[in-house]
């Protein structure tokens, strides 16, 4: 159940923990994934996912548990461009 790819690439990401992948064969759950920033996205309950693809993907919030890891981890798991 993915939706549109983002063009641009926001300055700034978080983290989440994959809970849910009906209809996802881009998502594994239990997996960490960089969040980008869409307050767009958010407003319409979904957020935007670098997923398996490399590529960042609307999925649905329900999918996903926000988390804080150390620097160190985020720039270990940071999508590269």
């Amino acid at each position: 159940m993915r939706k549109e790819k983002m063009k641009g690439k926001p300055l700034e990401s978080q983290f989440a923990l994959c809970i849910e992948n009906s209809e996802c064969e881009d998502l594994e759950k239990r997996k960490i994934y960089q969040i980008l920033p869409d307050a767009e996205a958010v407003q319409e309950g979904y957020l935007r996912v670098v997923d398996e693809s490399r590529q960042d993907y609307l999925y649905p919030a329900a999918y996903f548990i926000p988390v804080e890891l150390p620097r160190k981890a985020q720039e270990a798991l940071a999508a590269t461009t």
